[in-house]
Order: structure tokens, then C-alpha cells, then sequence
């Protein structure tokens, strides 16, 4: 038996239990289908900003994500505490100089897009979204020493989240929530 915590009665379970009802096949057309945003998390440090960040990529309809450097991976049993099964459902990849892999993806047509507070950075609120038909490499950098200068360098834009309280810079799985849903819709 059950009591309630404040008055002592018994609590009773009424109604159905819930259910968390699964992403269905036409979802999955209409969140892909405009353009293509691929990821790169270079150089993070924590499993659970990680999980966060493939879970939020997840919702947004990113296509894959390239964990880079000393990333941890989807197979690190802490990320499915906050991905909740997400890590199942974007592809991902291991690369381990993240300049690699930019490198390639500016070859192949990608817009590269580096979020970080730099000096000749645009703030991400004010800029337009992706076109439809564009592919993007969204890159995310490490918590306290940010994005490899040489992927700065590469960078087809630098943006911003802009800060009005006394701290520089958010949490990067927040930073990246911002920035991902900022470029999608």
C-alpha cells in the first residue's frame, strides 16, 4: 500500500498507464527531407552532454553525427542515461582529428558552421535558416578550450549565442539546442 507523502491516505492508481508512443515512418520523412545537417562534436568531454546532444539531434531531424577526438562515443554506457535510446536512431561516426572530416564534408558541398563565441562570429538568433536543399556541418566544440582553430579557419560561418547575463557561454548541449533548432526552423 501506497500513502500519500501529505495527508497519509492511501493512493490508488487510476486510469491508464502511459505509453511513450514511438516516432512513426511519416515522421521521419517530414523531419529529413528539406536539407541535410550533419554534426560534429569535436574534442567534448561529458558522456551525459553527449547523450544530451543525440538526443536533441534526434528531435531535430539532424542526419548523422561525428564524434571527434576524445568525444566519447555512443558506446559508452553513460550516454544512453540522457540520449534515452536516441543514440539508437542517428547514425553516427568515430573520427579522430575532427579536421579530417570537415575537410572532407567542405569538399563534398558542405557549408561549414562552427558554433563559437568568436570575435568575427554572427549571432545564430539573427540569421536565417537553412535553405531547403542546403547540407550543413554544424560543428560543436570542447567545453572550455571551444573549436580547433583550424576548423575556424575553414568555416563558411562563425555563430554565436548571445549571453546578457555575466557568464560567456551555455552549457554545450544547451549551446547546441539553441543552434540546431535555430537552424531548422
Amino acid at each position: 500500500m501506497t500513502l500519500c507523502p501529505l495527508c497519509g491516505s492511501e493512493l490508488v492508481p487510476q486510469g491508464n498507464p502511459f505509453i511513450n508512443s514511438k516516432r512513426t515512418s511519416s515522421h521521419d520523412s517530414i523531419s529529413r527531407q528539406n536539407h541535410q545537417i550533419e554534426v560534429v562534436l569535436d574534442n567534448l568531454r561529458s558522456t551525459l552532454n553527449v547523450g544530451s546532444i543525440f538526443r536533441t539531434a534526434d528531435g531535430a531531424g539532424v542526419n548523422k553525427i561525428y564524434c571527434c577526438g576524445t568525444t566519447p562515443t555512443p558506446e559508452h554506457p553513460k550516454i544512453a542515461k540522457t540520449s534515452l535510446g536516441a543514440e539508437d536512431f542517428i547514425p553516427w561516426q568515430y573520427c579522430s582529428n575532427a579536421l579530417d572530416i570537415v575537410e572532407i564534408k567542405k569538399q563534398q558541398g558542405f557549408q561549414i558552421y562552427s558554433l563559437e563565441a568568436a570575435d568575427n562570429a554572427e549571432p545564430i538568433l539573427t540569421r536565417p535558416t537553412v535553405n531547403e536543399g542546403s547540407s550543413v556541418l554544424l560543428i560543436v566544440g570542447n567545453e572550455v578550450s571551444g573549436i580547433d582553430p583550424s576548423i575556424m579557419e575553414i568555416s563558411t560561418r562563425r555563430l554565436f549565442i548571445p549571453m546578457r547575463g555575466t557568464k560567456t557561454s551555455l552549457n554545450v548541449a544547451v549551446a547546441f539546442g539553441i543552434a540546431i533548432y535555430s537552424l531548422t526552423n
